[in-house]
């Protein structure tokens, strides 16, 4: 489904914000934030925490190498995104006034080729042509760390990444035969291997937690606003926080909005498309954190860092006040 569509059906949705105060939330049409942003406005519950939530989605594509979300952040023009916090901390290092505020969940992807494929694990990368977003994106990173780390090669090396620039030009290069496989992101995945003739190989999940050695289910992406938007509004910050908290517990427990979601957010309203993602997603989303699960991602980085280095990861730290769970 296109985005002036899905727009249409947050726009149908959107209320009188009153003299509410506002919070500009600007995500991609095709990442899954949108099913939670939607359900938070068909169900008022930005109201009910005393603020008014404006959802506009925007394309995937990148912009002077920053994914779109991440753009209209940092030109004033957004006060809520979401990215992956090593985004967050190369954006941060490189003196981008942003701070994490909030997790959303294990936003990775999966592997995904044609059934008959013959890569069944990460050791069948080498010699073959994978498709990514851009090199710098998170899956791809993951992969390469799990190479080196367990099986003593980078694929960057040892296989060819190309980079489609969006999350629709990777579907269409694996429908079209230009790469042998994808690191394609979690939600689009059902529809890829739904409808076939393709199979997740592998779920980047998997790799998140083996090489973060833990149990604990670590979110990968963050809610993120601006320093300024952070200080002066924090009423609405803990407001959507709040918001965040209600509809996960929703969207956890209650198979019906799914149902409206599929029929108003989704390309395909087949039911079995839509149970995938919605179980996918009730399996991704973390609904709080803790210092003890931000030490946890900090010692995921640490380790991404180690196994593939700086290079890799196009920053060599997280910087101070990234993570800021404490809302002042």
């Amino acid at each position: 489904m296109n985005v002036a569509d899905q727009q249409a059906a947050l726009d149908a949705v959107h209320d009188d914000p009153g003299d509410r105060p506002v919070m500009r939330a600007r995500f991609e049409h095709n990442g899954s934030p949108r099913y939670m942003l939607y359900t938070i406005k068909r169900l008022g519950l930005d109201h009910d925490h005393g603020f008014h939530l404006d959802v506009q989605l925007v394309s995937d594509e990148l912009e002077g190498g920053m994914e779109t979300v991440e753009a209209r952040l940092q030109e004033g023009e957004a006060d809520l995104i979401d990215i992956d916090y090593i985004s967050t901390a190369r954006e941060r290092s490189e003196g981008a006034s942003i701070v994490a505020f909030h997790p959303y969940g294990r936003t990775v992807g999966g592997l995904v080729a044609p059934e008959d494929t013959d890569i069944e694990d990460l050791t069948d990368l080498p010699d073959h042509r994978i498709g990514v977003v851009r090199r710098l994106d998170k899956n791809w990173i993951l992969t390469r760390a799990a190479c080196r780390e367990y099986h003593g090669f980078d694929p960057d090396e040892a296989a060819t990444p190309v980079e489609a620039g969006s999350k629709v030009g990777l579907t269409r290069m694996l429908h079209d035969g230009e790469v042998d496989a994808v690191l394609q992101f979690w939600p689009i995945v059902p529809e890829i291997t739904e409808r076939g003739p393709y199979r997740e190989v592998l779920p980047m999940a998997d790799l998140v937690q083996r090489l973060s050695e833990t149990d604990e289910r670590l979110p990968i992406s963050t809610f993120l606003t601006s320093e300024s938007f952070f200080e002066a509004h924090p009423e609405t910050v803990r407001g959507f926080k709040g918001a965040y908290r209600d509809v996960v517990d929703r969207l956890v427990s209650e198979d019906d909005h799914w149902e409206v979601v599929g029929e108003e957010l989704m390309t395909y309203d087949d039911p079995a498309i839509v149970r995938a993602v919605r179980d996918g997603w009730r399996d991704m989303v973390v609904r709080d954190w803790d210092e003890a699960r931000i030490d946890g991602m900090e010692r995921l980085f640490d380790h991404l860092l180690d196994v593939a280095g700086p290079e890799a990861l196009g920053v060599d730290r997280i910087p101070e006040g990234t993570f800021r769970p404490e809302v002042p």
